[in-house]
């Protein structure tokens, strides 16, 4: 994921699933990464894999936390290059059972802390004329499913963020690319399977279709290097086609597995 050797990698999520493999890979490279997660046990085992990982306990959700340790990481590590933002949650409830406490949660976490996070290291890219964000939406927030309507709207508000955002930042010097992931076996998925998960989760999870972390990470870097605006690593973008070309289709298809 281009030359990182001695620079400052800052991942949120970093201590599970994709935010990890991503640490260790850019800290086997030669970057000095900080994590930040509040999976405190999660940080301890990342840092243990790498002694150029540092791992700063910070919730993606309270402004004031994340722009404090932002700060703390530009004083004790040095001007962020690259900001890679995993930090996720992905509870599954039908929209009439899903309370307004955890529906605002959810959009504290995905939509709010993608914004806190973003608008905390920008300033210091902007002033250098320097910098790569890299943040993680959906595929789910285009092609949609029931049992995950909080979620899919968190995620189209990320995706729509990201991709307004990239586009006034066009000749600013920071470069932003947005990736739209499919289901992915990593402990994000768990989350969905211990509450009311879509169907065609509880299948893809139980006959192995979910895509392999770290082939969906190897497609992500590929995607950068050839700085691409949009990555659809995977099945993403089928499924995101699907859905925009075919959505009696796809509505069909995803009312079926509910029915088994």
């Amino acid at each position: 994921m281009l030359d990182m050797q001695n620079k400052v990698a800052l991942i949120t999520g970093g201590a599970s699933g994709m935010g990890r493999i991503i640490a260790l890979r850019l800290a086997a490279r030669g970057a000095r990464v900080v994590i930040f997660d509040v999976n405190e046990a999660g940080l301890e085992a990342t840092c243990a894999e790498h002694e150029r990982i540092h791992a700063l306990r910070c919730d993606i959700g309270d402004l004031d936390d994340v722009e404090k340790k932002v700060a703390q990481v530009e004083q004790e590590t040095g001007p962020i290059d690259l900001l890679v933002h995993a930090a996720a949650l992905m509870p599954s409830h039908k929209l009439v059972d899903h309370t307004h406490a955890g529906m605002e949660r959810l959009f504290r976490i995905n939509y709010f802390g993608t914004t806190y996070i973003i608008r905390s290291v920008l300033p210091s890219m902007l002033a250098r004329r320097s910098g790569r964000i890299i943040a993680f939406g959906s595929v789910a927030g285009y092609a949609l499913v029931t049992h995950m309507g909080g979620y899919c709207a968190t995620k189209s508000a990320v995706n729509t963020y990201v991709e307004i955002l990239q586009n006034e930042l066009r000749d600013s010097g920071v470069q932003v690319h947005l990736v739209c992931p499919p289901p992915v076996n990593t402990p994000l998925i768990d989350q969905t399977l211990a509450t009311d998960s879509p169907a065609s989760l509880i299948q893809a999870k139980k006959s192995g279709r979910l895509s392999d972390p770290e082939k969906i990470v190897t497609a992500i870097e590929k995607g950068v290097a050839k700085n691409r605006d949009i990555i659809y690593p995977g099945e993403a973008r089928l499924l995101m086609l699907w859905h925009a070309l075919l959505p009696r289709l796809w509505w069909k298809t995803v009312l079926k597995f509910e029915k088994q």
